[in-house]
């Protein structure tokens, strides 16, 4: 067995596991459309950040007039993630919208807002207990 073959392992038939399913996948069962809406743009425990949604949204403006459009889209993803956690279905169409336009990202949320916000406090309160 040479060095580089010990990198290489090769699959065993039979020893491969089954691909675990999440929490979200699990809530949103043959949603895809809204799974992958929420994938990229919700967070699984928004209380780990340590900025309010307004705070968010001022510094992604504030940004965006110095002309700093990367940061300023950090800043509108974070406030569109805190949107959907605070169940904010117009704040999350504002900050997803905006980041859209800065970034040339399409974001799926957009599509069904409703639906995915809905779907994540669903997840939310299943979840996040106290």
């Amino acid at each position: 067995m040479g060095l580089l073959d010990r990198f290489r392992r090769k699959k065993k038939k039979g020893s491969e596991k089954a691909r675990q399913v999440t929490e979200l996948e699990q809530l949103c069962g043959d949603d895809k459309e809204a799974y992958e809406a929420l994938l990229n743009t919700m967070y699984l425990d928004p209380r780990k950040i340590e900025t309010s949604m307004k705070d968010a949204a001022e510094n992604a403006k504030k940004f965006e007039k110095e002309k700093d459009f990367i940061k300023a889209n950090t800043w509108y993803r974070i406030a569109g993630g805190l949107a959907i956690y605070e169940g904010n279905v117009k704040k999350v169409i504002e900050f997803f919208g905006e980041s859209q336009k800065i970034a040339g990202v399409e974001y799926l949320i957009l599509k069904n807002p409703e639906k995915a916000v809905a779907m994540a406090q669903e997840y939310y309160k299943k979840y996040l207990k106290a």
